[in-house]
This record gives structure tokens, sequence and C-alpha cells, in this order.
């Protein structure tokens, strides 16, 4: 299995799929690169090769109790890349806290080094609900979340992944055996790295990098009805903030696009990442038009 070395000697795990312009697949909170499979797959078998790592403390990277926090996860992207050998301008895609990774590489590394950003449910600019945020998320969600882990992670992410994946008594968008394929890839990581992560995607401001996007092709999805990530904090600000940036909202759905919306989501990066960008124009349009009314 191929792994990079990050700065610290922190162990990254990575999967190279395929040949062809390279793609960066940066998975969410608290689950791994397998989550991203689906989407690999269609990817490469569309032309793209794909490099798909685990963050460090999740999947089948090292767990090391220091470096969680967002100038690390870039430059561990970028000690991804180096070990396979990729040069080149590169299409960074983040889901959920990946969008953090996105965004913070641009700024430390340059858009020269970046041919596209695709931002899914992401967490990009910020979470927290402060005076100049109103609509982020309160401090004490956070709290309590922080606490369920502590007492029982095992139990509080049976729980968690719920609201992820928009199941309730009427609604099952996923299988039970998708639920727990997730809960699975999320009892891989340690303890240590899931609360600090939690912190970092929690706390970090990245309305400071928004600027990193100028010039950089960029799509933007999410789920209209995201409970994880509410999208009138993080997909429409961006939205409106980055210049060109395309937005598609994915009208009631959840925040595990992955899963939830596995075709529609392939089907818009494969889409997108070609440079089908008339299919992308027509969907955003639709979105504007609809928003209209």
């Amino acid at each position: 299995m191929p792994y990079a070395k990050a700065r610290d000697g922190t162990k990254l795990y990575y999967k190279d799929w395929g040949r062809g312009d390279p793609v960066v697949l940066i998975h969410g909170w608290p689950l791994s690169a397998d989550s991203f499979d689906d989407a690999a797959l269609r990817l490469v078998e569309a032309g793209k090769r794909c490099i798909i790592p685990d963050r460090r403390g999740f999947g089948r990277s090292d767990q090391p109790w220091d470096g969680h926090d967002y100038d690390t996860y870039a430059d561990d992207v970028a000690a991804v890349l180096e070990a396979a050998g990729v040069a080149e301008p590169v299409a960074l895609v983040g889901f959920s806290m990946g969008g953090g990774e996105v965004a913070r590489f641009l700024t430390k590394q340059g858009k020269g080094r970046v041919s596209k950003a695709v931002l899914i449910s992401s967490v990009v600019p910020y979470m927290l609900q402060t005076d100049d945020n109103p609509n982020g998320v309160p401090q004490s969600t956070f709290d309590q979340m922080t606490q369920g882990m502590k007492e029982d992670r095992a139990h509080f992410f049976k729980g968690f992944f719920n609201d992820f994946f928009g199941t309730g008594m009427i609604s099952h968008p996923v299988s039970d055996e998708v639920e727990m394929n997730a809960w699975r890839q999320t009892m891989m990581a340690g303890l240590r790295p899931t609360l600090a992560a939690a912190q970092a995607f929690a706390t970090t401001d990245f309305r400071p990098d928004i600027a990193s996007f100028d010039g950089v092709p960029t799509l933007i999805i999410h789920g209209t009805s995201d409970k994880t990530v509410p999208i009138d904090a993080t997909g429409r600000v961006m939205a409106d903030k980055v210049p060109n940036a395309k937005l598609i909202e994915y009208e009631g759905s959840a925040h595990g696009l992955f899963a939830t919306d596995k075709e529609r989501l392939n089907e818009d990066l494969v889409a997108f990442l070609t440079g089908d960008d008339s299919r992308i124009d027509e969907k955003a349009e639709s979105r504007e038009t609809e928003s209209a009314y």
C-alpha cells in the first residue's frame, strides 16, 4: 500500500487509481478515503487519475497526537502529492472538513498548483456561530458532540449518522449497510484525532482564505437540508464571495451526498472535472432561476 511521509514523520496512506489528469479527493470527518470510492471509480472511468488520502489520524494513516490543524493538513496533502510524483496542477475535491484543506492548500501552495476546486457539503468559510457569522453552528452543539464522543464514541456516531445521511422515521436515503460502513470507517480513527479534527473544523475561520480561490474554476455542491454543515453559513456564502463560482444546490438533501445522491454527484463531478461546463452552467442557472421565485 502506498504511503507518504509528512514533515513530522507521520505516515499518510493514500490510494492512487487510474491515469490522466490528477484529481485529489479529500474526505470528510470522521471518515476515510473509502468514502470516495464510488466517485473515484467513476472519475477513473472518465480518464482521470485519482489520489485519495486518509487524513492523519484516520483510516490507515498514522495516529499522531499532534498536527491536527489545517496548516498541517494542507502540508500533508502536499506531501502525498510529492510521494505520488505529481508535479503538475491538480484538481482538488473536498468533502465537508476536506473543503478546509482545499482552501488552505490554495493559500499555502498558490493557485498555480490547482487547476480546479470542488467544495462538497464543505465547512468553508466558517462553521462556528459568532456575532459576525450568525448562521453558523452554536458552540454548545460542538460541546455536546465532544461530550458524547468522550462518553461513548461508538454509540454517539451511530446516532450522528442519522442526521449525516438524513435518516428518519420515514426518510431512508441510504441503506443500513451504508451507515454501518460509515461507522466502520469512523471507528478506524483514533479518539484523539477524532476530537482534535472536530475542534479544527469547528473553529477554523477560512474567510481569509476566500481570496485564494479567485481565478480558480470552483464548483460548490451542497444539500439544502444539511443539518451537519448548514448551507447558509457555508455553500451559499462561498458562492457569493468567490468570483464566478458555480453553486449547485441539491434540494432536500442532507450532508452525506456521496451516498445519498451518489449518481447525481458523480455525474456533476465528471462534468465539471472533464470540462463539460455547459451541463454545470445549466444546473447552476436552474438553481438561480428557482431562487428568483
